[in-house]
């Protein structure tokens, strides 16, 4: 396997750069890079105010990568987000819109109409957009970024499961501690724009050789049953409507490798199964309406799925 300490370095390049305007956030931040790797989506989703924005473009910014952002609103139209064709000089001539980009920030997606929602997901399934009869591939590296407030609805428009899924992790940042509140309240002493010191740690061709070691990253017989066994556990929940999909056993056995090759190492073990079992399946779990009345919620579903289900043992690297 090519340089298993890749995956380390890179992590611990991205952590103290986008340290510089994001205080702490390690753990999206780690999640972030996992979706980074795992050629995947992030979905961010918490209150406002509590920094999901700035972790966005930090990290967007750390990245060096082409970089696009949309602003999710009712009036947004599809046409806006992927772009379309305009008459000039007696022939149409195709204009690309923001999704023509590496790293796509969508800010406040559950605000864009059902519409402009679906024309992200062939986006970012296929990598590829139709407009006008023709497909159009998007450039690689492609990374969605979206951002959604959950606790305001009004003139929102929930995501579509078919669209959740399509996430590989969630990430809820939560409110800083004391001491970080404390800094991030005094930060712009030492710079009007704290993103402005924010520089590019990534060599775009150095990521393509790190996303196909991450492919690469050993999973044993045993850590994947465990891996499936939790999948699968989802739905056999008496609280679930629905539980998670085998494309969620794809994006969670990808995650782990991921995970595994950040902390520098070339085989996934149970625990980084564990660890991001939660990021990767809750969005994809439908509550039950009646148990969701009684107080159910996908969060407690996984704690109980991931203390029920037995981790197995012989978890190690497979050649």
């Amino acid at each position: 396997m090519t340089d298993p300490h890749g995956g380390a370095r890179l992590w611990r390049s991205l952590r103290d750069e986008v340290a510089r305007a994001v205080v702490g956030a390690e753990g999206p931040l780690r999640l972030l890079t996992v979706v980074l790797l795992a050629e995947g989506h992030a979905l961010l989703e918490d209150v406002p105010g509590v920094g999901k924005t700035l972790v966005a473009r930090a990290f967007a910014r750390a990245l060096g990568l082409d970089f696009g952002r949309v602003q999710g609103t009712p009036d947004l139209l599809p046409s806006d987000v992927t772009g379309s064709s305009v008459l000039a000089d007696g022939a149409f001539r195709f204009i690309p819109g923001p999704i023509f980009t590496n790293v796509l920030l969508v800010d406040e997606i559950n605000r864009a109409t059902p519409r402009t929602q679906s024309a992200l997901l062939e986006a970012m399934q296929e990598r590829q957009v139709s407009v006008d009869g023709e497909t159009r591939p998007i450039p690689a590296p492609f990374l969605v970024l979206a951002t959604q407030n959950p606790v305001e609805l009004e003139g929102t428009f929930a995501l579509p499961e078919a669209q959740l899924d399509r996430f590989l992790v969630r990430v809820v940042l939560g409110y800083p501690d004391e001491a970080d509140e404390r800094t991030i309240a005094r930060r712009y002493r030492a710079s009007d724009e704290p993103l402005d010191t924010v520089r590019s740690v990534l060599d775009p061709a150095a990521l393509a050789g790190l996303r196909d070691a991450t492919r690469q990253v050993a999973v044993s017989d045993e850590v994947e049953a465990y891996l499936v066994r939790i999948v699968r556990a989802t739905r056999d929940h008496p609280d679930l409507q629905l539980g998670a999909s085998p494309r969620a056993s794809v994006a969670l056995y990808r995650a782990a490798q991921a995970l595994a090759l950040i902390e520098g190492r070339d085989f996934v073990l149970p625990d980084d199964v564990s660890a991001l079992a939660d990021a990767v399946l809750t969005h994809r779990l439908v509550v039950d309406v009646d148990r969701e009345l009684r107080g159910a919620t996908a969060d407690a579903v996984m704690r109980e799925v991931l203390e029920q289900v037995p981790v197995g043992v012989g978890a190690g690297p497979t050649r």
